[in-house]
């Protein structure tokens, strides 16, 4: 039986491959566990702990192979494949995913957008098309899709989401502003709260601002 990851790891291996391909950048060829725990503030036994999870990945006396490590935690978050993404909703969100060519480097390729404004009707975002939403569910069946984004209403999201469902989606990429309730607890969310982001950055300020006063 595979061994289960606790979600806090799971979030935190974007956050290492991303500056692992900052120290690639860089030129940095191998790095310490306490060289990269400066870096991240993570401590450095949590780092060892996280990465021991998937084999451990470290040399002891020699640290980490950045290159090694980097491929493989890329491996572990399944970078090494491609993921086929419609986006439900070509709106100004919709539109601002579809143009973030960041998301196609690591194998993440944005193949169509789907609205209900007949104005936009064969229209196209960086070269990619967008459809009329009952075109929806022929494009679905015929082309491989592994994740939808929906950036439609919340009071439409939940409908949308599960008929996604229904016609085999395995993954749903919600920014709808609204806790999805599915039919199928198989199926993959990931529920991207924007507002949530700017009440943590406002209550730091608040914070910070308090600590001043006070200090």
């Amino acid at each position: 039986m595979e061994k289960e990851i606790s979600q806090a790891v799971i979030r935190r291996m974007p956050r290492y491959y991303r500056y692992l391909g900052e120290l690639i950048d860089s030129g940095i060829e191998r790095i310490s566990s306490n060289d990269l725990s400066a870096r991240m503030n993570v401590t450095a036994s949590q780092i060892r702990q996280d990465l021991n999870n998937f084999g451990g990945f470290g040399q002891q006396g020699y640290g980490y192979n950045v290159n090694n490590l980097y491929e493989e935690i890329g491996k572990i978050l399944g970078l090494n494949e491609e993921h086929n993404i419609i986006i439900v909703g070509a709106g100004n969100l919709g539109q601002a995913l579809a143009n973030y060519i960041e998301f196609e480097k690591f194998g993440f390729l944005i193949i169509a957008l789907f609205d209900i404004n007949p104005d936009l009707k064969d229209s196209t975002v960086r070269g990619i098309p967008v459809f009329m939403s009952e075109e929806l569910d022929d494009f679905v069946r015929r082309k491989r899709v592994d994740i939808a984004a929906l950036t439609i209403p919340r009071a439409k999201a939940d409908t949308m989401a599960n008929h996604l469902v229904d016609l085999g989606v395995p993954a749903i990429w919600n920014f709808a502003n609204v806790d999805l309730e599915l039919s199928d607890k198989n199926v993959m969310v990931e529920n991207v709260h924007l507002s949530d982001s700017l009440m943590q950055l406002s209550y730091n300020i608040v914070k910070n601002k308090k600590e001043k006063k006070t200090g």
